[in-house]
């Protein structure tokens, strides 16, 4: 199991750019649930394997759906 202090958060810009979407895109998946984050101040910082992990499932649910 890796330890909370060997992730990698990204900002929601990073995020953005390896998705291919939007920040607000983003920020939609965020506040929906959809996509784990934390809070610093006024930002949100996500956990690369979540966006790892949510890009794993969509490609997966797309080939289903083939």
């Amino acid at each position: 199991m890796v330890g909370l202090g060997d992730a990698r958060f990204l900002t929601v810009a990073e995020v953005a750019d390896m998705m291919r979407v939007s920040r607000m895109t983003v920020y939609r998946l965020v506040h929906s649930g959809d996509l784990p984050a934390i809070r610093f101040g006024r930002s949100f910082r996500v956990p690369e394997s979540a966006v790892q992990a949510a890009m794993s499932a969509h490609v997966a649910d797309v080939s289903r759906s083939a």
